[in-house]
């Protein structure tokens, strides 16, 4: 039987990721939307890429759970999307409700899978997972800092004139304002970017990283989805295709940097999920942000009811 990923939610996040996961060929594909036909015209469209990206995928597009049964990951880009000038926690109770009903209905028929979750607020839809379907920690993990990280780096690419190939980005803490960029430890080529720009600038790209979806809905009023879409892609393919990859995301922490809830911190990704949560030597300063930022998402997970939910 070949591997099996669903992705739940249609929209332009859902269908990207179904997109880049398909042309890998790893995988059979099943994507799912409640709206009836978007998710059966999306995966129709992305079957006849199939000649041209040279993949023999099959795609399934589907507003029934069923086809989903069985899946080695499944990924959540469903819910209401962020509006111009909302913040990521104003989302909270929009969307629980929404992605508690689909945890449900995925959890049951595919018990072994691991859960990647896209929708916003992103570490309080983790903590939710967690909650729902009764996974262990290793098996449920949020984007978070796999698309932060990229946003920063492709800023730094842009401002320094140099290939993006050659950038590693440390982000710590939760998707949003809270975020927990490490310049020290972010490098072009080995070099901390530290010693290649002048602070102003550094603090300039922070800020644009840190509002970076934000700046996108401002634009197109709404919500980014090539880089989300990209960045889920790049995730499961860590995990269904075992990288033991090290990438910033969203996990909740035991104990690890002192914290007992989610936050984003590197971890390394594999065929069993969350295969090790990397802890790193922080500055008092850097540790006293990422606390503040676990304590963000604890107050959006105490609006959910699940403080001391979790396991």
């Amino acid at each position: 039987m070949r591997d099996k990923v669903t992705i739940i939610g249609a929209g332009g996040v859902g269908a990207c990721c179904a997109q880049r996961v398909a042309e890998k060929g790893y995988a059979d594909v099943v994507l799912m939307d409640i709206i009836e036909g978007l998710a059966e015209g999306k995966a129709l469209d992305l079957l006849q890429c199939s000649p041209i990206a040279h993949t023999d995928t099959h795609l399934i597009g589907t507003s029934s759970y069923e086809p989903t049964a069985n899946s080695d990951v499944v990924v959540v880009t469903a819910g209401i999307g962020r509006k111009p000038g909302m913040s990521r926690e104003e989302l909270v109770q929009k969307n629980k409700d929404i992605v508690a009903g689909i945890i449900e209905k995925v959890a049951k028929p595919s018990p072994n899978c691991i859960l990647v979750m896209v929708t916003n607020p992103l570490d309080a839809m983790v903590w939710l997972a967690m909650h729902v379907s009764g996974f262990p920690r290793n098996r449920v993990v949020g984007q978070g800092g796999a698309l932060d990280g990229a946003r920063f780096r492709s800023f730094v690419a842009q401002e320094l004139g140099v290939s993006v190939r050659d950038i590693s980005a440390c982000i710590l803490g939760a998707h949003g304002d809270s975020m927990v960029p490490v310049p020290r430890l972010c490098t072009v080529g080995g070099i901390p970017i530290t010693q290649l720009m002048p602070k102003e600038k550094i603090d300039e790209i922070i800020k644009r990283t840190i509002n970076g979806g934000a700046e996108i809905t401002a634009l197109q009023k709404s919500s980014a989805v090539f880089a989300p879409g990209a960045a889920a892609a790049y995730m499961v393919d860590a995990i269904m295709l075992d990288k033991k990859e090290v990438l910033p995301c969203a996990a909740y922490l035991d104990g690890e940097y002192g914290i007992h809830g989610v936050v984003g911190v590197p971890v390394k990704l594999g065929r069993q999920g969350i295969e090790k949560v990397i802890e790193i030597e922080l500055e008092e300063a850097e540790m006293k942000a990422l606390r503040r930022s676990a304590e963000a998402v604890r107050k959006v997970a105490e609006l959910m009811g699940l403080e001391g939910k979790a396991k």
